[in-house]
């Protein structure tokens, strides 16, 4: 963000730039974990493509195309600082056995990562392409500035009728520009926890 003038570096420029300005090179071992290699190899066995977070069949998992009630395995976060600041971050784990160098939701802005400190901060969980098609997170800050909708109508109406609608999984967290916490989603499940100004702390499951 401080070093360069452009928005989004992928790939191999993407590595060297990180290398350039000091990120330690690892051997690719590091990264091993014999659960998920176990995962992929299942995958690659069945030519399937699986969730991130899916077991091996002895945990019983199932493929993403059997549309399981998993409760997504992204880790993100949205945040109002002091000063009305408003900040989302999003992590994933992607797809196992994902084709031809697919890119998720997760570091587009707009589609799984959104902040606009005249609206809110949106991060965003689930199958990423449905997410993409809908520009769900910048979707649900427009509906705000737009429609002068509440954070927690925006958020209803993008994830229950615009990403039903596109036969999307998932969910997402958001906090608006007065510290309104919003969440909504279309799985059984979404481990989420916040803590706002007056000091409610709240975790829930389902």
């Amino acid at each position: 963000m401080h070093k360069s003038e452009h928005v989004l570096l992928s790939g191999l420029g993407a590595e060297e730039f990180a290398f350039q300005n000091g990120v330690q090179r690892v051997d690719s071992t590091y990264f091993f974990v014999q659960r998920r290699w176990d995962q992929l190899q299942e995958a690659l066995e069945e030519d399937k493509v699986s969730l991130d977070h899916d077991g091996s069949k002895k945990s019983s998992s199932t493929a993403l195309n059997k549309q399981d009630e998993g409760k997504y395995g992204t880790v993100g976060c949205v945040a109002m600082d002091r000063y009305g600041n408003l900040c989302s971050g999003t992590s994933t784990g992607g797809l196992t056995n994902k084709k031809y160098g697919r890119i998720g939701d997760s570091p587009l802005i707009g589609a799984g990562t959104f902040a606009n400190n005249q609206s809110c901060a949106v991060s965003c969980t689930g199958r990423g392409e449905e997410f993409i098609r809908g520009t769900i997170a910048s979707d649900i800050s427009a509906r705000m500035m737009y429609l002068h909708e509440s954070a927690q109508d925006a958020t209803f109406q993008v994830v229950q009728k615009k990403l039903k609608a596109l036969k999307g999984r998932g969910g997402c967290i958001v906090v608006d520009a007065t510290g309104n916490v919003a969440i909504e989603y279309t799985t059984s499940g979404m481990f989420r926890a916040y803590r706002d100004a007056q000091g409610r702390r709240v975790i829930a499951i389902y």
